[in-house]
């Protein structure tokens, strides 16, 4: 089993979140979180006063998936998160040891 984790952008989470839907992953956890990347930031002006926004608003998503299903999971986040611009996201993967259910001690694949 693997952990995708997906940082993007607030307003594709719907998107990503239907397209993860359609191909059979039901549940997701989301946080909103704030952070920068390359573009480390912007400046705005808010009453006369420029002033720089170092924390842009951002959120995570975080899936565990079979295996077998990884590859069509990291395609339907690319796809429905992608607008083309500067600070999109990154998606990171990472192996997952166990999972179990807490309510009924199931384990393993049983258990997502």
């Amino acid at each position: 089993m693997k952990k995708i984790e997906a940082i993007i952008k607030p307003f594709k989470l719907d998107e990503v979140k239907d397209a993860l839907h359609e191909i059979g992953l039901q549940g997701l956890t989301v946080v909103e979180a704030k952070g920068f990347g390359r573009q480390k930031g912007h400046t705005e002006l808010y009453r006369g006063a420029e002033y720089v926004v170092d924390f842009l608003p951002k959120v995570k998503i975080e899936v565990v998936c079979p295996d077998e299903l990884l590859d069509r999971a990291i395609e339907a986040i690319t796809q429905a998160a992608r607008t083309g611009r500067i600070g999109d996201g990154k998606i990171f993967i990472s192996d997952v040891q166990e999972v179990i259910r807490i309510r009924t001690g199931e384990r393993g694949e049983d258990a997502v």
